[in-house]
């Protein structure tokens, strides 16, 4: 499947703000740690947060394993990596920069390790930083010295710490990184599953009840009236003629035991027709024919994935001709099994597309309308019914004439009585009889076609489920997407522009929902999107660069890209709005231009599940997506202009001292 055929487009007005279109929560608990679990366990979940892109869990989860005893050069490397991660020297809290000054100190007690090495390279970079002519040859170094794993961290997490020449030093080995990872793992083949919906599970129409009740109440009594009035008939036959009645009760047992035995096949077996068209009365729970929207989405697809799926020789509008009442059939049945679950289309396209090839490779085995001939009597079945009816018929005309003939009155007449009340009695009795026998018949076919069509499709089921599994990529492939992409976003700013870091005072990504957008997340985890809006500021000593673009995750495609340029004293405010059942908006005032509104993030509570906190939730999206950073930057600039900025630059950072 490629990922034009996973992901949702509208082709809505830029920075306008279009409801989502399709979202799905992959239920796992990676992010989750039970009470009773030891500090290592923590540890890994904590480690594991930080990796994915989600520093704000990771700092509260391995600041709780260090509370409770669990500490070591490697717990404290991980610490400091998701107390800076995504953040600046502004940013931090006093007892957060009181709590690092600290873990400095202890670098020198911990045993020589590489983990012990690369928290020495952290805060010797952070002392170059907060020295303005920092010597950075030696720290580049050791840096370059470390194992691959710490390297790239240490690079990744502290992105916005770096800045001015220690970054140029470093950028073109980032980007580097960036566009070698950028596509690996087969991205363009996999991100589609990751915001695929969750599939319903399979259902099957379940049999009809037996609407046979009232004949089995009925038949008893038809059959004893049938009894008695053949009994009468053949003693007056005995009476008169006992030779020639035994002959004719014997033909007439034999026909008509033939003829029970042979009708229950045709007129017993064979599935009820509808009298105005003649064809099988469709087996439906409901009725179909209100064409609500969700049954003409249900219609459309199958249309779409039958024209797709086509047997060899068939053109995609043959097939579909071809085709017409068994594709209105399973339409209507798919449709009246899942209406009522309130879901999208998407979560049952796994079972129209299995239908739909199910439907193809009946045909190419020669079983595709067979369901038309099942239970259809043979012509000699039939044959054999008739000539015993018409042999029955003959036999009770013989022994009525055998037991009237030549006899007084009143024997002719309750001879008369007796032929008619068993062939009224025994008409009304086969007829009760036959209809208990094709409900039974039909109530046996259905249960069998419902186990057998149920255990197919829950087969369908398990297939696709474990292919979503093995294709969906994990969080943190994911986020090491995202953050290439942002990388090389930057990169091309920073050519287009001109600017070296160097060139810089600080800068600040803000990555938002695109105005159409599929997303998806793991429980505990941020929202990623399927199309997203990448705006960027460039804060530099003359003013404030802003580029945003629209950005595709299936294929790192962009479009729409704009930008701005301003001096710090045109941003005369910054108002962030939250609305629980909408979301955020952050809201930018010029003083030469119109307020811009800028959709950060919408509303997630309604997906929630029972032990998800929604602030929790929310302050994980809100960082995830830059926006706490943006948000504390651009109010600064706002209130105090460059001379905000210029006080919380990282030459402002207290030295960190590492002794030993």
């Amino acid at each position: 499947m490629s990922h034009s055929n996973g992901a949702a487009y509208n082709s809505a007005a830029y920075d306008s703000t279009v409801g989502i279109q399709a979202e799905t929560v992959h239920n796992s608990n990676v992010y989750f740690v039970h009470p009773d679990a030891s500090p290592q366990e923590k540890y890994r979940v904590g480690v594991r947060l930080l990796e994915d892109g989600i520093p704000s869990r990771a700092r509260e989860v391995i600041t709780d394993v260090i509370a409770h005893g669990y500490d070591g050069a490697e717990v404290r490397f991980h610490w400091v990596l998701a107390v800076l991660s995504a953040r600046t020297y502004h940013d931090l809290s006093t007892e957060e920069i009181q709590r690092l000054h600290h873990t400095s100190g202890l670098v020198r007690t911990y045993a020589e390790d590489e983990w012990k090495k690369a928290l020495r390279v952290i805060f010797d970079l952070l002392a170059v930083l907060s020295t303005a002519s920092g010597e950075t040859g030696p720290v580049l170094k050791q840096l370059q010295d470390l194992p691959l794993h710490q390297h790239n961290a240490i690079l990744r997490h502290l992105d916005l710490m770096l800045t001015g020449g220690l970054k140029d030093d470093l950028w073109a080995e980032t980007c580097g990184r960036a566009r070698a990872e950028r596509f690996g793992n087969d991205r363009v083949q996999r991100v589609w599953a990751y915001f695929a919906p969750a599939p319903i599970g399979p259902r099957a129409m379940p049999p009809r009840p037996s609407t046979a009740a009232s004949a089995k109440e009925a038949l008893p009594i038809r059959a004893v009236l049938f009894v008695v009035s053949s009994v009468l008939l053949w003693v007056l036959a005995l009476i008169a003629d006992p030779a020639k009645s035994i002959v004719e009760l014997v033909v007439a047992l034999g026909a008509g035991l033939t003829a029970a035995h042979f009708g229950v096949r045709w007129w017993g077996q064979e599935p009820r027709l509808d009298p105005t068209t003649g064809k099988v009365v469709p087996h439906t729970r409901g009725t179909t024919s209100a064409e609500d929207g969700f049954t003409n989405r249900v219609r459309h697809s199958f249309d779409h994935y039958f024209s797709i799926r086509t047997p060899y020789g068939f053109t995609p509008e043959a097939w579909l001709a071809h085709t017409a009442q068994i594709r209105s059939s399973l339409a209507a049945e798919v449709a009246d099994l899942y209406r009522e679950s309130r879901i999208s289309v998407d979560r049952v396209t796994w079972l129209i597309r299995y239908l739909a090839e199910d439907t193809r490779n009946r045909y190419n085995n020669g079983t595709l309308f067979d369901h038309h001939r099942q239970g259809r009597a043979s012509v000699g079945t039939k044959t054999v019914t008739v000539a015993a009816l018409a042999v029955l018929i003959i036999a009770a005309l013989s022994a009525f004439g055998t037991a009237a003939a030549g006899a007084a009155s009143p024997r002719p007449l309750w001879a008369f009585l007796a032929v008619l009340g068993a062939a009224w009695a025994g008409h009304s009795a086969a007829s009760l009889w036959l209809e208990v026998q094709r409900e039974e018949h039909r109530l046996a076919r259905e249960t069998q076609k419902y186990h057998e069509q149920l255990t197919a499709r829950q087969i369908a089921f398990q297939q696709w489920q474990s292919f979503l599994d093995a294709t969906r990529p994990s969080e943190l492939e994911m986020e090491t997407w995202l953050t290439c992409d942002k990388t090389l976003f930057i990169d091309e700013a920073l050519q287009h522009h001109r600017l070296t870091w160097r060139d810089l005072i600080t800068h600040t990504i803000l990555v938002a929902p695109a105005p159409s957008y599929r997303r998806g997340r793991v429980r505990g985890g941020p929202w990623r999107y399927s199309h997203y809006v990448f705006r960027l500021f460039l804060f530099t000593q003359d003013g404030i660069r802003e580029i945003s673009s629209e950005f595709n995750f299936f294929d790192a495609t962009r479009k729409n890209e704009q930008r701005s340029n301003y001096r710090f004293e045109a941003l005369s405010s910054v108002q962030v709005t939250e609305n629980a059942n909408v979301g955020y908006d952050l809201e930018l005032f010029l003083t030469n231009g119109p307020a811009r509104k800028i959709r950060v993030k919408d509303a997630d509570a309604h997906q929630l599940a029972p032990d998800e906190d929604s602030q929790e939730i929310s302050e994980i999206n809100l960082s995830a997506a830059g926006s706490t950073h943006t948000f504390r930057l651009l109010e600064g600039v706002a209130a105090d202009g460059k001379s905000w900025i210029e006080r919380h630059s990282p030459n402002n950072l207290t030295p960190f001292q590492i002794a030993g």
